[in-house]
């Protein structure tokens, strides 16, 4: 059973999107592998401040290319659909938690590229949320 302080913590780290900070620098320090860990971890700390100021989104590791290839990968036949079995496994993958169970398609089980890249979108920029809404 948690304690008091504990649940003070982790209430803490939920209110101020910590947890979601602390992955989204983990992924960026991961994908760029830059020579110096801690001059990257500073500079997107700043484009954090920035992105709070100004209001505008902050790094995202994915654009629409990228979403165009995890389609690809997922739709090698090019029928231009995949199924919902592999729209929540890829969006899964990317890192978005909260995904859309009912996006268009999904009755026919065939989730458009259209579809899918709107949805991965709008999961990144909810996953992403933290440099906004700290």
């Amino acid at each position: 059973m948690a304690t008091q302080r504990e649940k003070e913590a982790e209430e803490y780290l939920r209110n101020h999107k910590i947890i979601e900070l602390l992955d989204n620098m983990t992924s960026m320090l991961l994908f760029y592998r830059p020579e110096n860990p801690r001059e990257f971890l500073i500079e997107q700390l700043e484009q954090l401040k920035v992105s709070q100021e100004s209001g505008v989104r902050g790094p995202n590791l994915f654009d629409s290319s990228n979403l165009d290839a995890v389609f690809g990968i997922l739709d090698p036949a090019n029928q231009k659909y995949i199924t919902f079995g592999q729209y929540k496994h890829a969006l899964t993958m990317l890192g978005i938690k909260d995904i859309n169970e009912c996006p268009e398609g999904v009755n026919e089980d065939r989730i458009s590229q259209e579809t899918f890249k709107t949805e991965a979108m709008a999961g990144l920029q909810r996953r992403s949320a933290t440099y906004a809404s700290l």
